[in-house]
């Protein structure tokens, strides 16, 4: 059954329609592209989903639970979790710290009770310091986790950010061009990295230019332009669909 359901989503800027009539679900446990041109539509549609942007119209479920009137927090809280086109580290703090703050949002404790420092608050810090631990290790950037994270290299940015990511136990996982600024090498990494990630158990869906990656680990896939999706289904109809192929290489070359 669908995990995660689009229906009918719409969000105009102006005169723009950024997201016109898009509809499609993703299977609970599959990996799920999101495709298109520069402009498309793509991130807006993330942003919808996430909660930072509120619909036109239609509608967003999780398992059946409606998500598209609730704010950011709560849909989080629901198991979404994302990471962004451009990478938002924390800085002047560690990898750890970077990756702990992702672990909060599951956190019982209070404000009073941290800044008592009661038993409860501190047998909490040290557990949700030892999960984000144990995801760095799951990563291969636990010998990392004392640097500054915004020191170190792009790519390992990436990866501090899908951790924090998980850091907050979704079920969903939206990447935002995962390779993008990444190196061939670093982008076989990036996708060994999700296929691992959807063997625990996490539903993905991933907005992605590199098409080597999207075709080796996607599912199915969705095609956005201008706003309207445009084709769906399994990698292999895809690469034959006449459409997408206008769409990306232009009609004389198509």
């Amino acid at each position: 059954m669908s995990y995660l359901e689009i229906k009918n989503m719409c969000r105009a800027f102006g005169g723009l329609k950024a997201v016109d009539d898009v509809s499609f679900s993703v299977e609970r446990n599959a990996i799920k592209a999101v495709i298109g041109p520069n402009g498309a539509g793509k991130t807006t549609l993330f942003n919808l989903i996430a909660g930072s942007l509120e619909p036109d119209a239609g509608e967003a479920f999780i398992d059946g639970s409606p998500i598209h009137y609730l704010p950011p927090y709560r849909i989080a809280r629901l198991g979404i979790s994302r990471t962004f086109q451009n990478i938002k580290l924390f800085s002047h703090m560690t990898v750890l710290e970077n990756v702990m703050i992702g672990r909060h949002i599951r956190s019982r404790s209070g404000l009073l009770q941290a800044m008592l420092r009661l038993s409860r608050s501190r047998k909490e810090e040290r557990d949700i310091r030892e999960r984000s631990m144990e995801l760095l290790e799951m990563m291969g950037i636990g010998d990392l986790a004392g640097q500054e994270a915004t020191s170190l290299a792009f790519g390992k940015q990436r990866i501090v950010e899908i951790a924090r990511a998980l850091a907050t136990e979704p079920s969903v996982l939206l990447l935002d061009e995962p390779a993008a600024g990444l190196n061939i090498y670093e982008t076989v990494q990036i996708s060994d990295m999700i296929l691992k990630i959807r063997e625990k158990g996490i539903t993905i869906l991933v907005i992605e230019h590199d098409m080597s990656l999207v075709m080796n680990i996607s599912d199915e896939i969705a095609v956005l332009s201008s706003g309207k999706k445009i084709a769906e289904g399994v990698p292999a109809d895809i690469q034959r669909n006449e459409e997408v192929i206008r769409v990306y290489l232009g009609e004389d070359d198509a």
